[in-house]
């Protein structure tokens, strides 16, 4: 295995142990808030604003490995379910 290859890996390992321990429960919690009709607060916007961030740098890392596709798929399916309800509870709250 290559210098890189191992780097990848791990760094694979990382952002799926913080996805498994953190921000997956954090956003199923978010999901659950917004489908009760509640607005998100500056720290669940902060958070959300950070998963995109790490996104977007992880992008070259997340198409060399097509196996990660799927659950990034579902995540992405995730966030957009939570960002558009909790519009629509702005909107409605106004």
């Amino acid at each position: 295995m290559s210098d890189t290859t191992t780097k990848e890996a791990g760094t694979i390992q990382v952002m799926l142990q913080r996805l498994n321990d953190f921000r997956l429960p954090k956003a199923l919690d978010l999901k659950k808030k917004v489908d009760r009709g509640e607005k998100l607060d500056n720290y669940d916007i902060e958070f959300l604003e950070a998963v995109l961030t790490d996104a977007s740098s992880a992008q070259t890392l997340i198409s060399k490995h097509p196996e990660l596709q799927p659950l990034v798929g579902k995540l992405m399916a995730l966030y957009s379910e939570i960002t558009t309800r909790a519009l629509e509870n702005e909107q409605k709250k106004g």
